[in-house]
């Protein structure tokens, strides 16, 4: 893990040349060291942004901004200078350089947040929200990363934790005098008092498969015969025209993969090779190998038919099941004459043309449905986050057993020593009591600067 009593330097902007560019210095030489390498007559100013003139070996190399931010009103709790220089990579460079010249070390990736975290600044759930923050790709993204990193779920969380603590108080007191006869809450009271917090955990788990819908996305294969019009929706979907559309069969060799933004959610869109029992070539036979490779590994394959012309054997091998769920069926080309109906050939789909663009917004509905489970895509979701969902999940099940022990007249004990348990996993999201291991694999997947 990282030591929290150096005094640490990074870039804290993204590589390469800007207007501007930030150099973060933080700990207890912090002043000391951002005084090194500036020239000014006086002692920087409390959160006053100052332009002072910057100097490497002696020779004036930039003029910057420099804002200190006195211990512990600061990111990290700690005494910061942040330095806003040109940003220019051989001066961004120099600035560090000369940084640890003064006696600063150059920070690991997550270093910062995890001295914040560390000075109680920001509690565990809040620091992974900076990360989601850094990384949002879509607004959604962005917003669920800043309501956590506000706080909302730790609150949810300290609420559910204050319950239960309440309560196993009141347990650990019946215990302490049970010699004496007293017991302050009786077992179905007790088991009542835990279903109702169960609840609240289970109204937090409810929405977790849409939350790490928001947060990391999904991957989604679109298969079908050749000329089918894979590549014609994919396009449609992704509202350019990345992939080649031609009357030729077998246009589409390889695959080809578009990000785009559904309700908020980052979806990788996938398309394929013409899924057929007859490949003309070595490379069309790789194609096929690797669309159905694709499918069988993606969240969700959506299986296009084409209704203008008969259903063929083809067709009806792509219906079966495969990988991690049920195929989504579109019959396209409904802006042509039907060689065939849904209801007729016994398939459940959806009618659109990714010609005009007829059905498609009732797609797009659909994948963000079937991926998250809910209708409700496009709301900001209070649980994203894996960790999370497991340790809550696992707090769930220590209640369930707490509430089943106390309805059946289990000994005191063992009904306190489960809501110990729930009370630890709730305190592991939270950061209370985390292993050391799984903070260092946490921070870092940071970016070094943050």
């Amino acid at each position: 893990m990282f030591s929290p009593d150096d005094t640490i330097v990074a870039i804290a902007t993204p590589p390469g040349r800007g207007g501007i560019g930030v150099v973060r210095i933080s700990g207890s030489s912090a002043r000391q060291v951002a005084a090194s390498i500036s020239i000014r007559t006086g002692p920087l100013e409390p959160r006053r942004a100052t332009l002072v003139e910057l100097r490497v070996d002696g020779a004036p190399i930039d003029r910057a901004i420099v804002t200190l931010f006195p211990a512990p009103h600061s990111y990290t709790g700690e005494d910061v200078v942040e330095i806003s220089a040109h940003g220019s990579p051989v001066v961004l460079g120099s600035i560090v350089e000369c940084s640890m010249h003064a006696g600063a070390r150059l920070a690991e990736p997550g270093e910062f947040t995890f001295r914040a975290y560390l000075n109680g600044r920001i509690d565990l759930v809040q620091a992974e929200a900076v990360q989601d923050l850094v990384e949002a790709v879509t607004p959604l993204q962005a917003r669920a990363a800043f309501d956590q990193l506000e706080g909302t779920l730790t609150a949810r969380i300290r609420e559910i934790d204050g319950a239960l603590f309440e309560l196993s108080a009141r347990l650990e007191a019946s215990l302490d005098f049970s010699d004496e006869g007293y017991h302050f809450i009786d077992p179905a009271s007790a088991a009542d008092e835990i279903t109702t917090i169960a609840e609240g955990l289970e109204s937090l788990l409810a929405d977790a498969g849409r939350g790490r819908l928001v947060r990391e996305g999904a991957q989604v294969a679109i298969v079908g015969c050749p000329n089918s019009g894979k590549s014609s929706l994919f396009n449609r979907l992704a509202g350019a025209g990345r992939a080649i559309v031609t009357d030729i069969p077998g246009t589409t060799r390889d695959l080809v993969t578009e990000l785009i933004d559904l309700d908020g959610a980052a979806i990788t869109l996938v398309d394929t090779a013409g899924v057929h029992g007859s490949a003309a070539d070595a490379v069309e036979e790789e194609g096929i190998a690797r669309a159905r490779a694709a499918a069988h590994i993606a969240d969700l394959a959506i299986v296009v038919l084409d209704r203008s012309r008969a259903m063929t054997g083809d067709d009806r091998a792509l219906l079966a099941p495969a990988g991690r769920s049920r195929p989504l069926i579109v019959a396209n080309k409904c802006d042509l004459p039907a060689a065939w109906h849904p209801a007729d050939a016994g398939v459940s789909a959806l009618q659109v043309s990714a010609v005009d663009g007829q059905g498609v917004d009732d797609l797009r509905r659909e994948i963000g449905t079937r991926l998250s489970n809910t209708d409700r895509l496009h709301d900001t979701p209070a649980v994203t986050n894996t960790r999370h969902v497991n340790l809550l999940t696992q707090a769930r099940e220590a209640l369930h057993r707490a509430a089943q022990a106390a309805r059946a007249g289990t000994a005191e004990e063992f009904v306190a020593a489960d809501l110990a348990e729930a009370r630890a996993r709730l305190e592991e999201v939270t950061g209370v009591r985390t292993p050391d291991d799984v903070l260092g694999a946490i921070f870092s997947r940071f970016c070094i600067g943050k």
